[in-house]
């Protein structure tokens, strides 16, 4: 097991210096990409740094510095230069949110080694594994605030060690993908995530998601509707996370508890009650005094006859059994909601080739094989 030999790296934290930049990539075949958030520590979180690396070279961009990253954004749109990410949702989610930035021929080193087989897929058991090469994925690093400047030269080496094998990554894997013949399965799962966009949460219905909200009446998910929307507003103001702000523990406890004395309630503490206790009064007032909420009934589920458990239960075997051979997780070959309807209607198959959530290679190399399932 060898460490990394690190590549220069480039600080990118002026107009100027981005522009440069994205000029410098003009041409370029093949990019690493990679960014930093700072959701443990700021509200709503910030896109930090985007990291890129070329075959010989790293940059760290540093978009709380930079405010307009329109430079790059014909470089990631650019369908001629292939950007390998690890894990890419996240980072896909992350640049649309804040920026409006959109990649196309994303590599994604995570889904390429899951249809390799490898059932390791962290960034850093890939390097070990793949490359011989030790990398530092510290999770103090990893959760430290990618916010605060100057950032420690510890934490510059840490972000930019995270592209820096990528595309050494990207190549072993292309060569094991050829030789299983599932190149074109990768290529289409890593389109499909391209398209990934992010979708801001429903604040007026969030509070039906907090942990215990299902056994409260409904007087009290009133209340905990309106503390739920004060502690957003709080969050906002302070630029810290919810859970910081006030532990869902706690809405449950002033929501189940509305006689208490706030000087009292857990997770709120002296600091809390001195600094928003008279904004905390007033949410409990507003949910008080709020129509009660009704709960949308529960989905009633209809009970599956004997047939239809045991004909799930073949599909399920088959799949398990289809994916030991290929050696491939059984999740990836067929959706487990597509075989449960399956199970209750196995004469529709025809309409489940149809639907967005087969893929095509689905369709090609796993559909002939469930119908012979289905006829047994």
């Amino acid at each position: 097991m060898t460490s990394s030999i690190p590549l220069p790296v480039e600080i990118v934290n002026k107009p100027a210096q981005l522009s440069a930049f994205a000029r410098e990539l003009v041409g370029t075949h093949i990019i690493a990409l990679d960014t930093e958030s700072n959701s443990f520590h700021h509200y709503p979180e910030q896109l930090c740094l985007i990291q890129i690396a070329t075959r010989h070279k790293g940059y760290i961009i540093d978009t709380i510095s930079l405010h307009d990253l329109a430079p790059l954004r014909d470089i990631l749109a650019d369908i001629s230069i292939k950007k390998v990410i690890h894990s890419a949702d996240y980072d896909i989610r992350s640049l649309d949110r804040h920026s409006g930035l959109h990649i196309r021929n994303v590599f994604d080193t995570s889904i390429a080694a899951r249809f390799t087989g490898i059932t390791r897929l962290g960034l850093e058991a890939l390097t070990r594994d793949l490359l011989g090469i030790t990398v530092n994925k510290s999770k103090r690093l990893q959760r430290s605030d990618w916010g605060r400047r100057p950032l420690s030269a510890e934490a510059l080496e840490y972000a930019a060690t995270d592209v820096h094998h990528l595309i050494a990554l990207k190549e072993i894997l292309d060569q094991q993908l050829r030789t299983l013949g599932r190149e074109t399965w990768v290529d289409e799962e890593c389109t499909r995530i391209e398209e990934v966009r992010y979708t801001a949460p429903n604040l007026e219905t969030a509070y039906l998601y907090v942990k215990g909200s299902k056994d409260l009446d409904g007087r009290e998910l009133a209340v905990l509707q309106s503390l739920v929307l004060f502690r957003e507003e709080e969050a906002r103001r302070q630029h810290r996370p919810p859970f910081f702000v006030l532990p869902d523990a706690t809405l449950i406890f002033l929501a189940t508890n509305l006689q208490a004395n706030l000087s009292e309630v857990p997770g709120l503490g002296r600091t809390g009650l001195k600094r928003f206790g008279q904004g905390l009064q007033q949410a409990l007032h507003n949910g008080i005094t709020a129509p009660s909420i009704h709960r949308p009934p529960p989905i009633k589920f209809v009970r599956a006859s004997k047939e239809e458990v045991k004909r799930l239960s073949h599909l399920k075997e088959w799949r398990t059994s289809l994916g030991s051979s290929l050696s491939l997780d059984p999740s990836l070959l067929w959706p487990s909601s597509s075989l449960e309807r399956l199970a209750k209607a196995p004469d529709t198959l025809s309409v489940e080739l149809t639907s967005d959530n087969i893929r095509r290679w689905q369709r090609d190399v796993v559909a002939s094989s469930l119908q012979a399932c289905l006829s047994q």
